[in-house]
């Protein structure tokens, strides 16, 4: 597969990243030389063709005209937000490559599921991608974005001193690959979070209700929640689950709306920051272990010293209900 020489840029690492995982026997070439580019079978931010169905993904060509499709303020189509070499990739491979990702997890998940989450990859990364490269928006300050991160991956003029034009090529080619070692760390961990988001939401929806519903329990620990309980359980003031240590339980305080930190209702502030015999002292359960001074989290060392925390955190209501086997 080909792609321009020189320094990279993300959304050509990214392209490159995603093809080179679906195709691990592939032959990277760097160049700009029309021959070279006509013979691989993939043409990536080069040879100025968009042709899918060919392999080619380039978009600096003048009559370029690919572009995401929004509705507009009365719902009609309309293209915005043109893509760069890492949409057009996305747009053809996102779903084989989100594939490729649950089957590694050993995790089967059908065709509508795997569109979606291409689709969630491309509003949550990929166009981001395409708004810096396009130079449409610099979307994060900093070095925070990807895009940035991904560029400080390229050789400096300190570095290129003295080289050779062929081993600043060498090295450049290096970097390149380095680069594109982190899209796919970046992009696989974020696949995974995906895949294991859809297969908990089920077993989140199945946990058991306490206290009228105000407490939600699931008895696996490091389980997402998060989502299925902000959008679907209004009712649900507080999550309880194992700790990573062992016996040990959390109580969860639900957050307002996603990303917020907010939550719909706080722990009892006199719990703020207090640990062991000073927390067991305020609540009255000898194994509270901690509670955070934000009031988003409490610890017992017990399921039921977890549950008691989670009784008097919560307004007056009706009582418990027991888990068995707990």
């Amino acid at each position: 597969m080909a792609t321009h020489d020189g320094s990279h840029h993300a959304d050509d690492a990214f392209a490159v990243a995603v093809l080179a995982g679906l195709f691990p026997d592939h032959v990277l070439l760097r160049t700009r030389d029309p021959d070279e580019i006509a013979r691989a079978d993939f043409a990536v931010d080069v040879g100025g063709e968009w042709d899918p169905g060919r392999g080619r993904f380039d978009h600096h060509q003048r009559e370029f005209d690919g572009a995401r499709v929004r509705a507009d303020a009365e719902g009609r189509p309309v293209r915005a937000e043109p893509y760069a070499s890492a949409g057009l990739v996305w747009r053809e491979f996102g779903p084989a490559y989100v594939r490729l990702v649950a089957e590694r997890m050993g995790q089967p998940v059908d065709d509508a599921t795997l569109a979606a989450i291409a689709r969630d990859v491309d509003t949550s990364l990929v166009r981001y991608l395409d708004l810096v490269d396009n130079g449409q928006d610099a979307v994060a300050p900093g070095i925070f974005g990807l895009s940035e991160l991904l560029s400080l991956l390229n050789t400096d003029w300190m570095e290129e001193r003295g080289l050779s034009a062929e081993a600043h090529a060498q090295l450049q080619v290096e970097r390149f690959r380095e680069a594109m070692a982190l899209v796919r760390r970046v992009l696989d961990a974020f696949l995974r979070r995906k895949i294991g988001q859809l297969l908990a939401a089920d077993h989140v929806r199945a946990g058991q209700r306490l206290f009228g519903g105000r407490l939600l329990y699931l008895p696996e620990g490091g389980m997402p929640w998060t989502r299925v309980v902000v959008e679907e359980m209004p009712e649900v003031l507080l999550v309880l689950y194992p700790d990573a240590q062992p016996g040990r339980h959390q109580v969860r305080t639900v957050p307002a709306r996603l990303g917020s930190f907010r939550a719909r209702m706080d722990l009892p502030a006199a719990w703020a920051g207090l640990r062991d015999e000073e927390l067991a002292a305020a609540t009255g359960v000898p194994d509270a272990a901690f509670c955070h001074r934000n009031l988003f989290i409490a610890v017992a060392r017990s399921y039921e010293g977890a549950l008691r925390l989670a009784e008097l955190a919560l307004p007056p209501g009706p009582e418990p209900s027991p888990i068995i086997g707990a």
